[in-house]
């Protein structure tokens, strides 16, 4: 007959309710998320642009960490997320920085972004 000793007994004890607790865990439910940056010009795809995406808790506030993505040549990135508010900032150099709010529900999300020129700037000093 074999014998375990307390100690390993409540070893063995303890991971089986640690095991058990992880098992009864569900992950949140994550969705797909598709972006194509576009020239609003003409609809060309902008590649190498960043996009950054901050999930963002009830009071409208980022959090501090986020995902950095680089577009394709042919404008795309993706990317999974799991479900809540997302604050997506695409930065492309000779654009415009580009900000919005999304509300991510839905198991895929496609995202067209359209990039737009500067405007001229003023200056009261010529």
């Amino acid at each position: 007959m074999i014998t375990i000793s307390r100690a390993t007994f409540f070893v063995l004890f303890a991971a089986c309710l640690t095991i058990a607790a992880y098992a009864g865990q569900q992950k949140p439910p994550s969705a797909s998320l598709n972006f194509l940056v576009v020239r609003e010009a003409n609809g060309k795809p902008v590649r190498n642009a960043e996009v950054v995406l901050h999930q963002v808790d009830p009071k409208g506030k980022q959090k501090e960490e986020g995902l950095e993505l680089k577009t394709h040549e042919d404008g795309k990135a993706s990317t999974s997320v799991v479900y809540g508010k997302w604050r997506i900032q695409v930065i492309a150099h000779g654009f415009k920085t580009y900000g919005e709010d999304f509300d991510i529900n839905q198991p895929n999300h496609e995202i067209t972004i359209k990039m737009q020129k500067p405007e001229g700037q003023y200056s009261i000093y010529k």
